[in-house]
């Protein structure tokens, strides 16, 4: 059992182009435009001003520049989860004769971000010319060339080994703790006993201290699909070990982690999900965008009442994990639908429905998170589990829904059983509180920790205006009155 764990959550940083801006504002701004323009300008004045201007743009493109190299890194940041990454700890457990043993856990520290089927992919340079010489609870996909081996044959001898968990119930000399889960690792803020998994590796033509061994190059890690970007290994403080009994410590003989975090933009060009609005004050369904995942699968897309629909094998995956589509005008493989369905004294009741367009893909450990203002009041979640989230402790505007364990929370594939559905009960703050200019609906919406598109907010359902039922409501009064006094005069 683990005493401490160094692994910590980094923090983020958030880069603005905001400050760019400001910045070249300010260079251009501080050239005179009169020196150049005053006819009375000395050509010492005037190459005065060259100089200055030269110096000018040399700094503009310097921040061209900075804006370029920032810009992956901005965008790998999420503001609902700041912290959110995926660690990956090396423990060197004991030395060999030609390498050493090492215990590689993989956390996820994501609040709503799982890994769901098939699983994450883990891949990795060797510094020198390393071999793997054995593994336990993972495999790689490749042996590679190994003939240069007589006797014992390694179990990988590429340079760039590529690394997937063991599918459940192997033999239990195969496994490893929090091993063989088909790779699927569930979300810390979801489930923080299953957002592990962990392998044993045996590395041999390696270094055999601390002063010899080099450490792994060019980490790469698919979860299941695109997005995650990985840092350097870093070499940190031993993680400490408690013994059974409790009363001793041990700890690894090296340690060193690698960082991982997850990019929107790096997985697809186009969203993953999309959001519908309906309300019980308008009759108007706002649809979800066209096209708002991309029209691509188009022309390869399943109507719901045909019979391909119903062909045997429709919903068997694919190795390239190609989705199969529901003919759709929005062709997302997920909607989010939220449904203002009632309004109480001193509450107000949301139905969210989430349906999956996707014949080749059921969601395990699913994750819906929304964000709005009420939700710092929420009464009752009905048939969802619910957590809310609080990344910046002065704001609690935002929460995680997601499926109660063996009834919901998986989400089967497109069809009469792919969706899932709750209401839920919010109090009202009467300061806040109102129906109009779409107030009741989220400001943001992800699904699995992928954004949804939003539809514009001229589009959302409104309020009627009440003020022609009262216009015509005083002039029947008044009309009244005036027959009143006509008959009783």
């Amino acid at each position: 059992m683990k005493y401490e764990q160094p692994v910590g959550k980094p923090f983020s940083k958030q880069y603005s182009s905001a400050n760019i801006y400001f910045s070249l504002s300010f260079f251009s701004s501080s050239i005179n435009a009169n020196t150049f323009l005053s006819p009375l300008c000395s050509c010492q004045e005037l190459g005065t001003s060259l100089n200055i201007l030269k110096q000018e743009m040399k700094s503009i493109c310097g921040l061209v520049v900075l804006f370029f190299v920032m810009l992956p890194h901005a965008a790998a940041y999420d503001p609902l989860d700041p912290t959110g990454n995926i660690t990956i700890k090396w423990d060197v457990v004991s030395w060999t004769a030609d390498g050493y043993v090492a215990s590689v856990t993989m956390s996820n520290f994501q609040m709503y971000r799982s890994i769901v089927s098939p699983g994450w992919t883990l891949g990795w340079q060797w510094a020198k010319k390393e071999v793997i010489w054995s593994m336990v609870g993972a495999q790689t996909t490749e042996q590679g060339d190994c003939s240069k081996f007589k006797g014992n044959v390694p179990h990988c001898c590429l340079r760039k080994p590529v690394v997937v968990d063991l599918l459940p119930g192997v033999p239990y000399n195969q496994q490893f703790s929090n091993c063989c889960k088909a790779g699927v690792v569930s979300a810390w803020g979801q489930d923080p006993s299953s957002s592990v998994s962990a392998f044993q590796v045996s590395v041999g033509v390696a270094g055999t201290s601390n002063k010899t061994v080099k450490l792994p190059m060019n980490f790469t890690l698919l979860g299941p699909g695109l997005g995650y970007t990985c840092g350097p290994a870093k070499v940190v403080p031993s993680t400490v070990y408690l013994t059974a009994d409790y009363r001793r410590k041990t700890q690894a003989l090296m340690t060193w982690n690698v960082t991982c975090t997850y990019s929107q933009f790096l997985a697809a060009k186009n969203p993953k999900c999309c959001v519908s609005f309906s309300s019980f004050y308008n009759q108007t369904i706002t649809p979800c965008p066209k096209c708002a995942c991309g029209c691509q699968n188009k022309n390869n897309c399943v109507v719901s009442d045909s019979k391909q629909a119903h062909k045997k094998g429709i919903n068997t995956p694919r190795k390239d994990n190609a989705p199969l589509l529901q003919c759709t005008h929005h062709m997302c493989p997920i909607r989010v639908h939220w449904h203002v369905k009632l309004n109480y004294k001193d509450y107000w009741r949301v139905k969210i429905a989430v349906t999956n367009f996707n014949y080749r893909m059921n969601y395990t450990q699913w994750t819906l998170v929304a964000q709005h203002p009420n939700l710092n009041a929420v009464t009752q979640v009905f048939s969802f589990d619910y957590k809310p989230l609080v990344p910046y402790e002065a704001i609690n505007d935002t929460g995680m829904f997601y499926g109660m364990k063996f009834y919901n929370d998986l989400l089967m594939e497109a069809g009469p059983q792919g969706n899932v559905q709750s209401e839920v009960l919010l109090r009202k703050n009467k300061d806040t509180f109102t129906f109009r200019h779409g107030w009741a609906f989220p400001r943001k919406v992800y699904f699995n920790g992928d954004e949804c598109l939003l539809p514009p907010p001229d589009a959302y359902p409104f309020l009627p205006n009440s003020a022609k039922v009262n216009s015509i409501t005083i002039s029947t009064m008044v009309v009244s009155a005036l027959l009143f006094l006509f008959i009783i005069s």
